[in-house]
C-alpha cells in the first residue's frame, strides 16, 4: 500500500476511533461524575483528555512508514 493510501485510511480510522471514544466518555462521565468530588472530576477529564493518543501511536507509525520503493 502506497503511503498516500495508508494516510487516507489511517486518517478515516483516527475520525471514526476520536469519535466513538468521545462518545464512550461523554457516556462514562455523564454515569460516573455527577456524584464524584470536582478534584477526581479533573483527574479524570485530565487523563481521558490525553489517553486517546496512546492507542493511536501504532497507527500514525503505519501511516507514516516509508513505502517499499523509497527504501
Amino acid at each position: 500500500m502506497q503511503r498516500r493510501t495508508r494516510k487516507l485510511v489511517g486518517t478515516i480510522a483516527m475520525l471514526i476511533f476520536v469519535c466513538v471514544y468521545a462518545l464512550v466518555v461523554m457516556a462514562l462521565a455523564q454515569s460516573r461524575l455527577p456524584e464524584m468530588a470536582k478534584g477526581v472530576e479533573l483527574l479524570f477529564y485530565a487523563v481521558v483528555g490525553i489517553g486517546w493518543i496512546i492507542p493511536l501511536l501504532p497507527l500514525v507509525r503505519w501511516m507514516e512508514r516509508k513505502d517499499k520503493s523509497e527504501t
